[in-house]
């Protein structure tokens, strides 16, 4: 049979571990009888119990457990290229730690994998989070799908089962500032998408504040989209057209004595305006000169402290 490896990123999730794997081990009932399980848990530097309650997890399973240290915070989706680093598995499942997707999924997904496909995406169709929340969320999805991703489905997604092939692909390319989940669908894989409701978080305060999120979208519409730089192009045309038009007309008045006294109003707001285009453009192309020069440095996107394994 099969090895399916679940891989799990874990930040300050103390009070989620023993709930989350508990509900992990009854779902294997759901999945054909002879599969063998891997768990892969990746501590992404937590601070607070979480590596302790992994060791339990992984204490009490010898040899189906594998707990990932980090040497620090690396962010979730450098933490879940270390568990696609660390895992063996014929077919993998990324999964969150604090059960706000369903384990009961899995089943369904793997049976897509059997059937065939290399890449299952849970996707949500809705969630449950609090407005603002949603409404980031929608707005993110939204502009990846429509200028980054076309083949985004709709809601995005966290929660995926992935062949062996495309986990290594992955591992292999170890691109910088990106989402590695959607990377998969860059690589331009067919796949299946099966919608769900997100769940409320029940155990514990999320740690995805809206500096990271901020981060995430510029990572990930830098990383897939070239429409900021077409857009600086499109509106430098703009730009210019408007300036001869603006040239020509001042230069007519001028002839026919149609405007007497141009002032300086109409010239600071026109200096002002092509001055902020010009400042934006700027911030623009750095963001992608800047992801240049970090690939270049080839720096790790992680470093894995150690892996406690009981063969």
């Amino acid at each position: 049979m099969p090895k399916l490896s679940i891989i799990i990123p874990c930040y300050y999730n103390e009070g989620n571990i023993p709930v989350t794997t508990a509900e992990l081990l009854r779902n294997e009932s759901n999945l054909p009888s002879g599969l063998e399980f891997e768990y892969v848990m990746v501590d992404d530097g937590s601070k607070d119990g979480t590596l302790s309650e992994l060791l339990k997890f992984e204490a009490a399973n010898p040899g189906k457990v594998k707990v990932v240290k980090l040497v620090a915070n690396y962010g979730s989706y450098n933490a879940i290229v270390a568990g696609m680093q660390v895992a063996t598995g014929d077919c993998n499942v990324v999964i969150t730690a604090d059960l706000q997707d369903p384990p009961e999924l899995m089943a369904k997904m793997y049976s897509y994998w059997t059937s065939g496909m290399k890449l299952v995406i849970a996707n949500r169709k809705e969630r449950k989070e609090g407005f603002f929340k949603d409404l980031f969320a929608s707005t993110f999805q939204f502009l990846m799908k429509n200028f980054a991703l076309e083949n985004l489905p709709e809601g995005g997604f966290d929660y995926v089962l992935f062949d062996r092939m495309i986990r290594e692909e992955i591992v292999r390319m170890q691109e910088k500032n990106t989402n590695s989940l959607y990377l998969m669908l860059a690589l331009g894989f067919d796949y299946v998408s099966i919608p769900y409701t997100r769940k409320e978080r029940a155990i514990g305060k999320s740690r995805w504040t809206l500096k990271k999120k901020l981060k995430l979208f510029v990572d990930s519409f830098v990383s897939f989209s070239f429409l900021p730089i077409r857009a600086i192009t499109s509106i430098g045309f703009l730009l210019g057209f408007l300036a001869l038009c603006y040239g020509l007309f001042v230069a007519f008045a001028k002839v026919t004595g149609l405007v007497s006294n141009q002032g300086w109003s109409s010239t600071m707001l026109v200096l002002l305006f092509v001055s902020s285009f010009q400042m934006i453009s700027i911030g623009i192309l750095g963001e992608y000169l800047w992801r240049t020069l970090d690939a270049s440095r080839k720096r790790p996107n992680y470093l894995i402290d150690k892996v406690y394994h009981q063969s």
